[in-house]
C-alpha cells in the first residue's frame, strides 16, 4: 500500500505543476501532508516535516548566502570578461549561444556544485537568449544536463555516496567511467547543437549591433505608438512567433514588445552600471578561486564557506551600510524563491522517508527484478538509476538502494565496482529533479517555470542517460 501510494504522490505532484495546476512550492508542501493523511501518519506529520527540515536547512543556508556571494559578484563585474567572451564566440548566432551554455556549464560544474555551476552560467547567458528571445527553457535544460555528466566527479558527491555505500575506493569507480561520460558529454553538445539550430531557423542570426539598434527602434516606435506594439517592433530576423521546438510556454521567448523594453536581463553587460569595482577586480577573482579551492578541498562546510565569503564580498565592495541593503534588497527575490522552494521540498521528502514510502519503493523495485536478469544486474542498475534518482535523493538512492541491489548482483557474480560504476548512469536526469534545490537555482534565475523546465528536459536528459549507459556497456565498463 506505502509503495502504491509514493508513486502515486509522486505522479500527482508532476502532473500538477506540468499542468500548472499548482506552483511548485504549495504542490510540494500540500501534496505529501495530504497523502500523510491517506496513509494514517497525519499526527506525525510536523515530526516528518521537521526532520526533513533539519536535513535540508544547510542546503538552504549554503544557497541563500551562495545567491548573495554571486549576486554581489556579478553587480561589480567578475563575470563580465566571461560575457564578453561568450559574446565574441556566439556573434548572437543562437546555435552558438546554446553550444556556449553546455561549454560554460561543463566547465563551471568542475567545481563539484550545481548551485554554484547554475548561477554562474543563467547570469552569463541569460542576457543573450532574452535579447535575442531565445528559449530559456532550451538554457535551463542544456545547462541542467552538462551539469548533470559532470556531476559524476569523485568530489560532486554520486560517487563518494557509491563508493562509501560499497565501501569502494572512489578513483577505481570514475576513472574507468570516463570514456563513457565523454561520449556522454559529447552527445550533450550535440544535442547543443541541433537545439540551436532549431532556434536559428526559428529566430535567424543578428549580430549584436543589429540586436542593439532594433531594440532601440522598438522603444522608438513604443513611444510613438502609446506602447501598444504591432508588427513594426519584432526583432526576430528569421521570423515565426512561437517559442520553438520543445520549448515550453513562459520559456521567457514570447512576442511581447513592452516586456520586452523594459527587462532588466541585460544589465549584467552595461559597462557603465553603478555597481562596478574594476579596482577591485583581481581581489575578488581570487577571493572567488580561494572560496572554490576550499570548497573542493573541503576545508570547511560549504554553508560556512559562502556566508563567510558573502559577508566579505559585501563588506569589501559596498563599505557602506546603505549600499550594502541596495545590493541585498537586489538579490532577496532570488533568495526567498529558493530558500522557500527548498524548504517546501523539505516536507515532501521528510513524508516520503518518515512515512517510509521510499524504502517500500525501492523494495518493490528490487523485487520485480526477474531472477533470469541476475547476471545482468550492473545493466539493470543502470537503468533503474534514472527512475530512482529522480525520485528519490542521492542518498536515499546510494545507500538505501545501492546496497540491495549489488547484494542482488554479487549472487550471480556481477562485482560491486561494476554496480557502482552502472548506478551514475541516471545524473544526467537527477539533476532535474524536483528533489534537487540547486534546480530552483536555474529555473529560478532564468524565470522559467518549473513545469515548463520539466517537459522539455526529461526526454532530452533520460536520453543522455541511455547513451553514456550504451557507452559503457560498448566499452566493457558496466
Amino acid at each position: 500500500m506505502l509503495t502504491i501510494l509514493g508513486f502515486a504522490m509522486i505522479a500527482t505532484f508532476l502532473v500538477l505543476i506540468m499542468m500548472k495546476k499548482m506552483s511548485p512550492i504549495a504542490a510540494l508542501v500540500l501534496i505529501p501532508a495530504l497523502f500523510c493523511v491517506f496513509v494514517g501518519k497525519g499526527a506525525k506529520l510536523g515530526d516528518y516535516v521537521l526532520d526533513g527540515v533539519t536535513d535540508l536547512a544547510p542546503t538552504a543556508a549554503m544557497l541563500m548566502f551562495a545567491i548573495v556571494y554571486f549576486g554581489v559578484m556579478i553587480d561589480v563585474g567578475l563575470f563580465d570578461p566571461i560575457v564578453r567572451g561568450i559574446l565574441k564566440f556566439c556573434k548572437a548566432d543562437p546555435m552558438r549561444i546554446v553550444v556556449g551554455t553546455a561549454l560554460l556549464a561543463a566547465i563551471v560544474s568542475l567545481d563539484g556544485d550545481g548551485s554554484t555551476t547554475f548561477m554562474i552560467t543563467v547570469s552569463a547567458m541569460y542576457p543573450l537568449y532574452k535579447r535575442l528571445k531565445m528559449s530559456l527553457v532550451v538554457m535551463t535544460g542544456v545547462a541542467a544536463m552538462a551539469n548533470g555528466v559532470m556531476n559524476t566527479l569523485p568530489w560532486g558527491g554520486p560517487t563518494a555516496r557509491a563508493a562509501t555505500a560499497l565501501k569502494l575506493d572512489a578513483s577505481e569507480i570514475f576513472v574507468p567511467m570516463i570514456p563513457a561520460l565523454l561520449v556522454g558529454l559529447l552527445f550533450v553538445f550535440g544535442l547543443s547543437y541541433v537545439l540551436g539550430v532549431r532556434e536559428r531557423r526559428r529566430l535567424g542570426v543578428l549580430t549584436l549591433d543589429e540586436v542593439l539598434d532594433e531594440e532601440k527602434e522598438t522603444e522608438t516606435v513604443l513611444v510613438g505608438s502609446g506602447g501598444s506594439g504591432d508588427g513594426k517592433v519584432s526583432m526576430r530576423k528569421g521570423g515565426g512567433t512561437g517559442s520553438g521546438a520543445d520549448a515550453g510556454a513562459g520559456s521567457g521567448s514570447g512576442t511581447d514588445a513592452e516586456d520586452d523594453t523594459e527587462d532588466d536581463g541585460f544589465q549584467g553587460l552595461d559597462p557603465n552600471r553603478a555597481t562596478l569595482r574594476p579596482k577591485l577586480y583581481w581581489f575578488n577573482a581570487l577571493l572567488t578561486v580561494v572560496l572554490l579551492t576550499a570548497m573542493i578541498m573541503e576545508w570547511l562546510p560549504i554553508p560556512v564557506l559562502f556566508l563567510l565569503g558573502a559577508a566579505l564580498v559585501l563588506t569589501v565592495n559596498f563599505p557602506h551600510i546603505p549600499d550594502q541593503r541596495a545590493r541585498l534588497a537586489a538579490h532577496a527575490d532570488n533568495v526567498l524563491n529558493v530558500s522557500g522552494m527548498v524548504f517546501a521540498a523539505a516536507v515532501f521528502t521528510g513524508v516520503l522517508q518518515g512515512t517510509g514510502m521510499v524504502d517500500n519503493m525501492a523494495k518493490w523495485m528490487v523485487d520485480v527484478i526477474p531472477a533470469s536478469m541476475g547476471p545482468h544486474m550492473a545493466i539493470v542498475t543502470g537503468v533503474l538509476s534514472l527512475p530512482l534518482t529522480y525520485f528519490m535523493s542521492n542518498d536515499g538512492f546510494y545507500f538505501g538502494v545501492l546496497p540491495v541491489l549489488a547484494e542482488a548482483g554479487a549472487a550471480h557474480g556481477v562485482s560491486p565496482l561494476e554496480m557502482a560504476r552502472a548506478s551514475l548512469v541516471g545524473q544526467p536526469l537527477h539533476m532535474s529533479s524536483p528533489l534537487v534545490p540547486a534546480v530552483y537555482v536555474l529555473v529560478g534565475m532564468a524565470k522559467v517555470e518549473f513545469g515548463d523546465h520539466t517537459r522539455f528536459v526529461v526526454k532530452w536528459a533520460a536520453l543522455t542517460c541511455l547513451v553514456i549507459l550504451g557507452a559503457g556497456i560498448l566499452f566493457g565498463i558496466i
